[in-house]
């Protein structure tokens, strides 16, 4: 488990830098959320960060008669500063999270939400200036097409990347990648000596010097 104080570190950066961490540690997809992006409180393009511990929510086909239901409306399973992480079926044309759902998360304190899917009314969520990643976006809502089945278990992104109930999500303008806790640790100490090496680089080619020379003199990692 992650500590207080590490967690607070990782906060200082971005998905580009937590993925390249990933990638040298040999992680599934550099924990990359492929093809999830920004559509609130702006079109992928900003300072606005999301970042928590995630809340799984897998949905199915409305038609499926034998997964498990919930008691409650998944979107009243929100947490304060947690990021909720919704699975849609494959292939679907209809949106699994609206305005509504947003307005009840943002009562609750949750960070944002990642949909493996799509959303719709995205004025209302901008409106409320909460941060919603997605594929892409529907004009029609989940009623007769999909419903919630079960809260907090791993549910597979892609081959052997998983979003586990508590790893870390973290998105920005540039998309959204899955932190889990165990690797938490590692990827701070990466991401921090990284920085230092890009603070010189920078300033290195600010003074005129060539990329190629510079990168084999600064860079290690």
């Amino acid at each position: 488990m992650a500590s207080a104080t590490t967690i607070q570190r990782l906060r200082a950066f971005a998905s580009c830098d937590i993925g390249d961490a990933l990638v040298k540690l040999k992680y599934p997809y550099g924990g990359f959320l492929d093809g999830i992006t920004m559509w609130s409180p702006d079109r992928r393009a900003g300072q606005a960060k999301m970042f928590g511990p995630a809340i799984t929510v897998k949905m199915v086909e409305i038609s499926d008669r034998t997964s498990p239901s919930l008691s409650r409306h998944f979107a009243d399973f929100n947490e304060q500063g947690k990021v909720m992480y919704v699975q849609q079926p494959k292939g679907l044309y209809s949106a699994c999270w609206g305005g509504l759902m947003s307005t009840r998360a943002n009562y609750l304190g949750a960070s944002g939400v990642v949909i493996d899917g799509r959303t719709r009314d995205v004025n209302e969520h901008r409106d409320l200036g909460f941060p919603v990643f997605a594929r892409d976006t529907s004009i029609l809502g989940s009623n007769t097409f999909t419903r919630a089945s079960e809260i907090n278990v791993p549910l597979q992104f892609k081959e052997g990347l998983w979003v586990n109930p508590g790893d870390y999500l973290v998105g920005d303008a540039d998309g959204v990648v899955v932190v889990p806790p165990s690797l938490m640790e590692s990827i701070v100490e990466i991401c921090e000596e990284r920085a230092e090496i890009d603070r010189k680089t920078v300033e290195a080619l600010q003074r005129g010097e060539e990329m190629g020379p510079t990168l084999k003199r600064l860079r290690k990692l």
